[in-house]
């Protein structure tokens, strides 16, 4: 059997799926819309899953359900009723009480938990990843909630006092900037969406939330679970087109907070729809090309494992990834050899075989556009080494790691976001260094020597030119305690538990002379509880 055969061999008659991870299709009708589940009966969008089914006509996707695709008048009706429900700041939900706010979000917890199977395997099967994973994404979306909530106690404690400075008495607290237009990614469509929508609601703005185009329909099942929870106009779903919808939104002005997740041309378009951009703040994770760097004193086994960790995880589709290795020329030979036998050993199937560590693509042509990515780096000149390397069958693309590159290559710049593993070779350390400092990049780097001298001699120019340096180990997000952001092209804003909060809130400040008077006002409205603002209120 070759190799291709093999790789066809995974997509299974719809009889031979386990009966825990069948799903029956879901054709979504209605959207949330100013507290009201409105009914569509408009265009769809129709959602086929990478998995594919063999029939008389070969393989083809399956298809597992249909979505809304609204217009610029349903897009504006969210937007009016996010605008109503904020009310310039005098709305219920930015002027209710931490305290109050924070029960909403758990009873919000506790309806999504009910929903955590159905989710889970729609994420499975929207964009492919394995199931482990996706059940990983769910679970670890849940802990990041509470962590903004207790993250958010700490963060009112500490305003819960009156300062005194120069006959001044003040109190300080952060309070929401508006509106806010969520838009997140297909790669993490449930944790890395959660991690701008729920600081952004905690924090008392309201928000118009557009699902991303792979991974729509996963967020369906929570849409009740946002009604039932939070103040009609809070949330709002946006669905549609981006490209007709979101221009639109950002023209009128009244978006306050962009919190968007993709591609930084798409970013940079949508910051200049809005007619006031010194108004609009951007908090924005975008594109990465994560290089990772193989010293001559590198302990070659733990580098291979973390590479292929960091290159390949959910097949290369995260911004994170590993997207080119620079590998010393006194142990290119030795590593690439490592590293091919590694990526050999991973397992390939469907997402609901255990321990799967490599999956079919969900993004239309992307087989196509990583075998022409490929094509062009061996027109350069560089080789696919591993056996096997690149094959494609429908949406299923095997791993191919291409050397030498160089800088003629499309692959040297651009991210592929795919399983291709690009190395270059270097004798210089100033090589991989002149590459950071070029790359339009600047997310993270990964650093594999066991010499401490030549790792601190790196450390310094590299934290001056991404944003977070990695030690002996891949690149990643967490854990979500840690500042996640990016210079240059890579991001806006900071996010993590905490910073996410101030990414999302200004600093208020209520003072007054220090006077009899005045100190008596003041106590009055902290004795009597009629400021949520003005308090000393301690949440446990």
């Amino acid at each position: 059997m070759s190799f291709e055969d093999q790789i066809r061999s995974i997509f299974v008659e719809e009889s031979q799926i386990p009966d825990e991870f069948r799903i029956e299709e879901i054709h979504q009708r209605e959207y949330l819309c100013n507290g009201e589940m409105k009914k569509w009966d408009g265009a769809v969008s129709e959602v086929y899953s990478p998995v594919c089914i063999p029939g008389p006509d070969g393989l083809k996707r399956k298809l597992i359900g249909t979505y809304p695709v609204c217009t610029e008048k349903e897009a504006n009706e969210a937007l009016e009723a996010a605008i109503q429900a904020y009310d310039n700041g005098r709305g219920e939900w930015p002027t209710m009480g931490i305290g109050d706010r924070i029960k909403c979000l758990e009873n919000f917890i506790f309806k999504m938990i009910e929903q955590r199977s159905l989710v889970v395997k729609l994420i499975m099967w929207e964009i492919g990843k394995a199931y482990a994973d996706s059940a990983k994404e769910f679970d670890r979306t849940i802990e990041y909630i509470n962590a903004t909530i207790d993250a958010l106690k700490d963060i009112d404690r500490t305003s819960s006092r009156f300062e005194i400075a120069e006959g001044v008495i003040a109190q300080s607290r952060r309070s929401p900037l508006g509106v806010v237009l969520c838009m997140g990614p297909f790669n993490y469509p449930l944790n890395e969406t959660f991690t701008t929508l729920i600081p952004a609601l905690i924090m008392g703005n309201t928000l118009l939330f557009k699902p991303p185009k792979y991974g729509t329909l996963l967020h369906y099942p929570l849409l009740k679970a946002f009604q039932e929870s939070f103040p009609k106009g809070v949330v709002n779903t946006v669905y549609g087109r981006g490209a007709n919808v979101t221009p639109g939104l950002m023209a009128t002005g009244n978006i306050n907070v962009l919190a968007f997740i993709g591609s930084s041309k798409v970013a940079n378009d949508l910051k200049k729809r809005h007619p006031k951009i010194n108004r609009l703040r951007a908090v924005l994770s975008l594109d990465a090309k994560n290089l990772a760097i193989i010293t001559k004193n590198a302990d070659l086994k733990l580098a291979v494992n973390e590479c292929i960790l960091g290159a390949l995880s959910f097949n290369g589709q995260r911004c994170t990834a590993i997207k080119i290795i620079y590998v010393h020329k006194t142990v290119a030979d030795e590593f690439l050899k490592l590293l091919s036998a590694g990526v050999a050993d991973l397992q390939f199937g469907l997402p609901w075989d255990k321990n799967v560590k490599l999956t079919p693509l969900p993004e239309a042509n992307k087989a196509d556009f990583l075998k022409e990515t490929i094509a062009d780096a061996e027109a350069h000149g560089a080789k696919v080494i591993n056996e096997n390397g690149g094959t494609s069958v429908e949406t299923f693309v095997y791993p191919a790691i291409l050397y030498p590159v160089n800088d003629k290559m499309k692959l040297f710049r651009e991210e592929q976001f795919g399983p291709i593993i690009p190395v270059v070779p270097f004798e210089d350390i100033e090589e991989p260094i002149a590459y950071q400092i070029d790359s339009p990049h600047g997310q993270q780097v990964s650093i594999f020597s066991e010499d401490a001298d030549e790792i601190a001699s790196l450390i310094d120019p590299f934290v001056n030119l991404v944003s977070r340096v990695n030690i002996n180990s891949q690149c990643q997000r967490g854990p979500d305690v840690f500042p996640f952001t990016g210079r240059k092209d890579s991001a806006e804003g900071t996010l993590s538990v905490h910073d996410a909060l101030r990414a999302f809130s200004i600093r208020s400040l209520v003072a007054t002379k220090l006077n009899e008077s005045n100190k008596h006002l003041i106590n009055e409205i902290v004795s009597e509880h009629t400021s949520n603002f003005l308090s000393t209120k301690f949440i446990l």
